[in-house]
């Protein structure tokens, strides 16, 4: 039930299913798997991932673009057992752009409610403000190295709390300036963990550790743990 399908035509994943009957209860996922996670507050915990399928946002360095398109129809109940069969207290809800099929809330809610430790991960595109607080948002600041920073909802930065998380990906020297101008802007550091992360084959990490050392930048570096372990295999 959770194989990766990447052949479908683009589907209004919350008005309709393959049938075109409504679907009340359920969402459309690319995969769930039990992996560590590799980025963020929780990196290193045994996490179970859930891959919601559409994304309407195309960053040039996506890796998950096989998550565009396709997927299948999972009941929420379905969901919340398959993740309890796994065994972890750690949820990562991912895409894709999970905020895309508005039931990811219903979803995030029904984790939550279950015990576990729920984190998100959501491009920052879309309004954040009815995801359950028990939640870590962790925010993709879209740099303009991702060729999407138009997309930002700026109105989201107001709404983060200590519980979530800022992500920047780094694309360039260019970008680490924008980032750092942007943190500073809007005290992000005040509102919650900030992290600069190199994008994959674009630049050095080692150059992103030594621009923030230099410039005293007060956020934390991370690289993706999970890149370093399996490259950019799915379900990994």
């Amino acid at each position: 039930m959770n194989a990766v399908s990447t052949g479908a035509a683009a589907v209004s994943f919350d008005e309709l299913g393959t049938s075109g009957t409504a679907t009340q209860d359920r969402l459309r996922i690319t995969e769930i798997f039990l992996s560590l996670q590799g980025e963020a507050r929780d990196a290193g915990w045994p996490t179970v991932f859930v891959r919601l399928t559409g994304c309407p946002l195309r960053c040039q360095y996506c890796d998950t673009a096989y998550a565009f398109h396709g997927g299948e129809w999972w009941e929420i109940d379905a969901i919340v057992a398959q993740v309890a069969s796994h065994g972890v207290q750690h949820v990562c809800v991912t895409g894709g752009e999970p905020l895309s099929q508005k039931r990811c809330i219903a979803l995030l809610q029904r984790l939550c409610d279950a015990g576990y430790s729920v984190s998100l991960e959501t491009s920052g595109a879309i309004d954040i403000s009815e995801v359950d607080p028990r939640v870590s948002r962790v925010l993709d600041i879209k740099t303009p190295g991702s060729a999407e920073v138009q997309r930002n909802r700026w109105e989201n930065l107001p709404l983060l709390t200590p519980h979530d998380q800022v992500k920047f990906v780094i694309c360039s020297r260019e970008d680490f300036d924008w980032a750092r101008g942007i943190v500073a802007e809007h005290a992000l550091v005040e509102k919650c963990d900030v992290l600069f992360s190199p994008s994959y084959a674009q630049i050095a990490p080692r150059d992103l550790a030594d621009w923030i050392v230099a410039e005293k930048v007060p956020v934390r570096f991370q690289m993706q743990l999970h890149k370093i372990l399996w490259d950019d295999e799915p379900g990994r």
